[in-house]
């Protein structure tokens, strides 16, 4: 299949290079030709402007800094909206913002081109690797249409909901990590002042319970189901351990302000009588401020899904 890709840079760079490794046959462009000298060397060829990719190749994928440079690409007289013809489709590898994704999803479809956002995961080793998630909004038809061309880039190509479902996909599990990062550096730094080796500290957590998880792992029992009956760690104790870690941390002269907050989250959980249940179950504040229902994942499904994707 003749496929274009726009954006060869940190990211781009290894996804379209998987993606020639594949057997498709590639046109490329990017600010510069320099940019796509591998690419052009492994047989690609090159295209001067986004309109030129379009008007070669009924799929092109785009890998972009920001929404304005994947706006930037799609329209105006050089742009990829000038060289589509009916039926092609569009699939944006950028963190996008969903807004963006949706006005463009309607935009194209009005000229009868299929957008798609695809966000991608695993950083730039991933991208060369081929070991990235890929993330996929838009019409599932199309999705499967391409899946052999995203499954040359990414070993976890998946297909998440209507428009806009991938990059909020993307923007949660990036969300997520910012703030994981900060907690982590927080009690990280605690434990070293206070007199902890920093290896032998990894290499102890990374076998407790957090640490032998994959992070949302932890998920799937409490929070999805929305069963906190009975404990598998009380939140009382859970409370007095957090208690006790900023204590500590007021004691080195430690700031962690996450800790803090998350001590406060379960102070509120205590507070509505819930000290028997189990340690997750502040998740039903965030779920009440939010304004959803309670979330309730019928567990078969749960398994299900685990037992696909262990």
């Amino acid at each position: 299949m003749k496929v274009g890709f726009i954006g060869v840079g940190t990211m781009g760079a290894g996804m379209a290079l998987n993606m020639r490794k594949g057997g498709n046959e590639m046109v490329v462009n990017d600010l510069t030709m320099q940019a796509a000298s591998r690419h052009l060397a492994a047989g690609a060829t090159w295209a001067a402007t986004p309109k030129e990719v379009a008007a070669q190749c009924e799929v092109v994928f785009t890998s972009l800094p920001t929404p304005a440079d994947v706006r930037a690409v799609g329209g105006g007289e050089n742009g990829l909206a000038a060289g589509f013809k009916p039926g092609s489709a569009w699939f944006d590898l950028s963190t996008n913002a969903v807004d963006v994704v949706r006005a463009l999803h309607a935009e194209f479809a009005a000229q009868g081109v299929h957008f798609l956002d695809a966000p991608v995961s695993g950083g730039p080793s991933g991208a060369n690797s081929g070991k990235l998630a890929i993330w996929v909004g838009g019409d599932k038809a199309i999705f499967d249409k391409y899946q052999a061309q995203l499954e040359a880039m990414g070993d976890q190509a998946r297909y998440i909901g209507p428009i806009g479902a991938g990059t909020i996909a993307k923007l949660v599990h990036n969300a997520s990590s910012a703030a994981v990062n900060v907690v982590l550096s927080e009690c990280f730094t605690m434990g070293v002042k206070a007199g902890v080796e920093p290896l032998a500290l990894f290499e102890a957590i990374r076998q407790g319970a957090a640490g032998r998880t994959r992070l949302f792992d932890r998920m799937q029992k409490q929070f999805l189901t929305g069963v906190y009956d009975p404990p598998d760690f009380a939140l009382r104790l859970l409370h007095k351990d957090v208690s006790l870690a900023c204590q500590l941390g007021r004691e080195v002269s430690v700031p962690m302000r996450l800790t803090n907050l998350a001590h406060q989250e379960l102070t509120e959980a205590m507070n509505r009588g819930w000290d028997k249940r189990d340690s997750r179950v502040g998740a039903l504040l965030q779920q009440e401020r939010a304004g959803i229902p309670p979330i309730q994942v019928d567990p078969a499904r749960i398994k299900a899904s685990m037992d696909a994707n262990p």
